[in-house]
């Protein structure tokens, strides 16, 4: 699926340096990203299913270190279009994602280390409605890699929807991200676990 870039450029900063007000516009108040909150891949199915919004909120509230310019650390990056919170990326140290630990597209027909804390992920995109289609998600991708290696990433992945040409897709659908996305921002495909999923990577 293929973006139409804007003619502004956008303002990409660590979501610490954003106001919970700011993500919260990105993730709406209904919908997916809304009840999820950025949280799938980061708890357990049990926890996910019986947690209420609310406190997946809190939980992503805590990890973005949001209202905090001084943190150290922070789980995505937060882009602004026009003075507007508008997108949303999350990357940190791939060992963080719990849910990711026991699934099988980030590691079938690779040996990988679990453990290694220097390989990070970028694994969710949010666009706020009104925004979408204007390039966001190409931007943010790229945010993400140089936002990893600038925080002493060894590499960086993600594991996006394949999509063939002309093929449109939900916004739902496209959370993980677009592999053509990924190439243009110089990700190489390092496997494909499935027909419509692949591992994209990027060495430091």
């Amino acid at each position: 699926m293929a973006e139409t870039l804007s003619t502004a450029t956008p303002r990409i900063v660590p979501a610490n340096e954003a106001s919970w007000s700011d993500i919260q516009s990105i993730f709406g108040d209904r919908g997916d990203a809304h009840g999820c909150q950025c949280q799938w891949f980061k708890v357990s199915p049990r926890d996910y299913r019986e947690l209420p919004w609310q406190e997946l909120g809190q939980r992503q509230r805590a990890e973005t270190n949001c209202d905090d310019p001084a943190a150290r650390t922070t789980t995505g990056l937060v882009a602004y279009l026009d003075g507007e919170p508008a997108g949303w990326v999350a990357v940190e140290p791939r060992v963080n994602y719990v849910r990711m630990q026991k699934q099988r597209i980030p590691w079938l027909g690779r040996d990988e280390d679990k453990g290694d804390a220097d390989v990070w992920a970028v694994t969710c995109f949010v666009t706020r409605a009104g925004f979408r289609g204007r390039g966001l998600m190409s931007e943010l991708t790229k945010a993400a890699a140089e936002f990893a290696r600038s925080r002493g990433a060894r590499a960086v992945e993600g594991y996006p929807i394949v999509t063939a040409p002309g093929e449109r897709l939900s916004w739902g659908e496209l959370f993980v991200g677009a592999r053509s996305v990924f190439e243009a921002a110089g990700f190489t495909e390092v496997s494909r676990p499935s027909a419509r999923r692949a591992v994209m990577r990027i060495d430091f």
